[in-house]
C-alpha cells in the first residue's frame, strides 16, 4: 500500500492498517467489506444491491468500565505521575521567575533601568530572559514528554482500544 510520500505501510513513518486512528470509512469509501467486489457487481452498469445491516458487537464491559480500570491501573498512574512531576515544579518555577521579574519592575524601577550596555538595560535582559525561558521550557516539555511517557501513554491507548473493540462508540 503505498502512500503519498512513497512510504509503504511496512517502513517507518508509514500508516499502520491496525492502527486505532486510521479512518475505516475513509480507506473503503463507505463500502462495506468489499461487497460489491463480492458480488460481481462492477462494471455490470446496474447500482448495486444495498449493503448488509451491520451486526451490533456484544460487547461484554461497558466502556466507562473499561476507563475506569485504565484510569486506575500502575501503568497510567505512572504516566500522571511522571507528567506532574514535570509540569507542577516547572509551572511553579516559570510562575515565580515572571512575578520576581512584575515585582522588580515595580518594586525596583532603579534596578531595571540600570543600563548593562548601550541602551540595553537589566528590565530589556530581563523581558528577553522571559522569552528565551518560555521556549526553553517548551523545548523541555517536548522532551519530557518523548522521552518519559509518550512509549507509556501509546501503550495504554492501544490497550484501551483493543479493550473497547477498537473505533466502536
Amino acid at each position: 500500500m503505498n502512500k503519498q510520500d512513497g512510504r509503504s505501510a511496512g517502513e517507518p513513518g508509514g500508516v499502520r492498517l491496525d492502527d486505532p486512528w486510521y479512518d475505516d470509512l475513509a480507506s473503503g469509501w463507505g463500502e462495506a467489506d468489499g461487497a460489491a467486489e463480492a458480488a460481481g457487481e462492477w462494471g455490470t452498469g446496474q447500482p448495486p444491491g444495498p449493503a448488509p445491516a451491520p451486526v451490533p458487537e456484544q460487547r461484554p464491559v461497558a466502556h466507562d468500565e473499561i476507563y475506569l480500570a485504565v484510569q486506575r491501573s500502575a501503568a497510567f498512574q505512572e504516566v500522571r505521575r511522571r507528567y506532574r512531576h514535570f509540569v507542577l515544579p516547572g509551572t511553579a518555577v516559570f510562575l515565580a521567575w515572571y512575578l520576581a521579574y512584575v515585582i522588580a519592575a515595580t518594586a525596583a524601577p532603579g534596578l531595571m533601568a540600570h543600563r548593562v550596555a548601550g541602551a540595553l538595560n537589566v528590565a530589556m535582559l530581563a523581558g528577553l530572559g522571559q522569552f528565551a525561558t518560555t521556549f526553553l521550557l517548551t523545548w523541555a516539555y517536548a522532551r519530557h514528554a518523548r522521552l518519559r511517557r509518550d512509549r507509556a501513554a501509546l501503550d495504554i491507548r492501544w490497550e484501551t482500544q483493543e479493550l473497547t473493540g477498537g473505533n466502536v462508540r
